[in-house]
């Protein structure tokens, strides 16, 4: 769950246990065939970008290691991020019933 700031689409970050960093391209993410296990972002290996659908990492804020490079913000990012803020659960609430 998202307790931090929201990180904006073309943030680089590096998660715990891993050597390759990833490019969010995606904030409140679920697989198709798991839509009640909702994770806070979706990547793509960095610096190659989008290959392919089998190519895209969800992952979790407490599994971010490290920020190397916060992405575009600009008015459009702020609005989302507070729409966003209006609909997510405080710490501890379920996200959506399993």
């Amino acid at each position: 769950m998202i307790t931090k700031e929201i990180l904006p689409i073309g943030s680089v970050v590096l998660l715990k246990n891993s050597s390759r960093k990833l490019m969010i391209m995606g904030v409140l993410q679920a697989k198709p065939d798991q839509l009640n296990k909702v994770y806070d972002y979706c990547g793509c290996l960095y610096p190659e970008g989008y290959m392919s659908a089998d190519k895209i990492y969800l992952f979790n804020e407490d599994q971010i290691e490290a920020l190397h490079f916060k992405g575009f913000r600009n008015e459009e990012q702020e609005e989302f991020e507070a729409r966003l803020r209006e609909i997510l659960p405080l710490p501890g609430q379920v996200t959506l019933p399993g």
